[in-house]
């Protein structure tokens, strides 16, 4: 997801209105279905001007989420129940120990999606590096944040992404891996991503990190990135493919290709 051209908005000035306060709400564990329903409803509430921006800081109950560019051969294999979302992207899980941050922000104008993303990057980058992993960054050509491969283990993602904007109001958002449990993992293609790892804070650090601790640092970075005061910088550890570039089809004639 590397940006064409320089961003809309310089990089020092806010992506939301500063006028309106940035509230963190901590909702515990909430049904992915119900939490669904609820943003959508606070979406509708903040493009309205109804609400102010929020950050909904909470954790699910075990299930997988299927993106828009999700393919049958990513599906999980052992029964846990799938849903089926508006957010971009391919597959992943939601579970205990796992920390999902849902910003609804009214974005200024005008939109840019890839300097939202790369905001949100850039806070999460700082938060796993000030807990200990200064490694932390990005691999060109795919989103979220990852850990650079180190002998026999592979790239590593620690963090995931998949956003909705409707109405200039993000949705959906982040998950930051902290104590969870890595074998739901292996019954999909995680992100549509078979060449890479998935990886944990706790299992990273030796130390068991909840998701209640990062809350805090979460939000505060976020709510830097997203004023200008923390600014994107290059923090690239390689390239990939992108798991979700159009796939070609083997007998397509020039030109054409498969979503």
């Amino acid at each position: 997801m590397t940006a064409p051209r320089p961003p809309f908005t310089p990089a020092d000035s806010p992506i939301r209105d500063c006028g309106v306060p940035l509230l963190t709400r901590e909702l515990g564990e909430v049904d992915y279905l119900k939490m669904w329903h609820e943003q959508a409803e606070i979406a509708a509430a903040r493009a309205s001007g109804e609400v102010p921006d929020q950050l909904l800081m909470l954790t699910h109950p075990s299930t997988y989420t299927a993106g828009k560019r999700t393919q049958p051969s990513d599906r999980p294999t052992n029964g846990v129940p799938c849903v089926d979302v508006d957010r971009g992207g391919r597959i992943t899980w939601h579970g205990p120990g796992q920390l999902v941050c849902y910003p609804i922000i009214k974005l200024v104008e005008p939109i840019d999606v890839v300097d939202y993303v790369r905001r949100i990057e850039e806070a999460l980058i700082q938060v796993i590096r000030q807990a200990g992993l200064p490694e932390a960054g990005r691999i060109e050509g795919r989103s979220g944040v990852w850990l650079p491969a180190d002998g026999d283990l592979l790239d590593r993602k620690v963090a995931a992404l998949g956003i909705r904007v409707t109405r200039g109001v993000t949705m959906h958002g982040l998950a930051l891996n902290c104590c969870n449990a890595l074998s739901f993992y292996e019954h999909i293609v995680p992100c549509g991503i078979s060449d890479a790892g998935v990886t944990t804070l706790t299992a990273e650090l030796g130390r068991t990190v909840t998701p209640e601790e990062m809350i805090t640092p979460l939000a505060t970075a976020l709510d830097d990135a997203l004023s200008g005061r923390l600014t994107v910088a290059d923090h690239t550890l390689g390239t990939a493919p992108d798991p979700c570039a159009p796939v070609r089809s083997p007998n397509a004639t020039s030109g054409s290709t498969e979503r």
